[in-house]
């Protein structure tokens, strides 16, 4: 593994200029040929965002922005203000749920790879169909330490359909479900973008920003 991370570094450092890439990725696996699996080892090497994101915002205005599972290697640490890596899915549940239970005041930012790595791209549907029940499963203890205040957003950044032939991402269009105790009922309706979802987490914390956009805080805040 750290062989391979060593290459990975020295492809990260080549990978600029007329070369630029946006991510290095290590993949460590183990097995035999025709039944290969991977671990939990994966790491990303990514650039820097090409611009002030999200992330940025929240920590310029002093809040905090918690990363768990892959989400610091995506951002290459920018915007970042704690970090916890993540060995699957059921982990990332747990330390989120761990998080919300302390006191922070900014976001919590959750990646569950499992879906996409392990039964996405491999076309697992039971592997799916179980890690969804999984989360569901947990979803209650998520909901039930969430304070007055708190806001809830699932979403994906693609589609990875184990059911489709092929190993790549299947669509572009995103869930999004948003969940608060005292948010309006509402249809969100196909939205333009999705950095509609930034806009919006800015826009919730009052923060002033130039970020591509449109904001539905209005279509969930009562009092907007």
């Amino acid at each position: 593994v750290d062989e391979l991370y060593k290459m990975c570094e020295i492809a990260r450092d080549m990978l600029v200029g007329d070369n630029l890439v946006g991510r290095v990725i290590a993949r460590p696996f183990i097995g035999e040929v025709g039944a290969f699996k991977r671990t939990a080892n994966r790491h990303d090497y990514a650039i820097d965002p090409p611009g002030k994101t999200m992330l940025d915002y929240m920590k310029e205005n002093g809040k905090d922005v918690i990363s768990i599972g892959k989400i610091y290697d995506i951002f290459n640490g920018s915007g970042i203000t704690d970090k916890f890596k993540t060995v699957n899915n059921l982990d990332g549940i747990n330390k989120t749920i761990e998080l919300m239970r302390k006191d922070f005041n900014g976001l919590i930012f959750t990646n569950l790879v499992d879906f996409d790595m392990m039964y996405g791209h491999r076309n697992d549907v039971e592997g799916y169909a179980n890690a969804i029940s999984e989360f569901d499963s947990k979803l209650p203890e998520i909901i039930d330490n969430m304070k007055e205040e708190d806001l809830l957003i699932l979403t994906a950044d693609h589609g990875c359909d184990p059911t489709t032939p092929g190993t790549d991402h299947t669509r572009e269009q995103i869930p999004l479900i948003v969940y608060g105790k005292n948010i309006k009922v509402s249809n969100l309706g196909l939205r333009e973008s999705f950095s509609d979802i930034g806009k919006t987490i800015l826009d919730v914390f009052g923060i002033g920003n130039d970020l591509h956009g449109k904001s539905f805080k209005c279509d969930i805040i009562s009092d907007c």
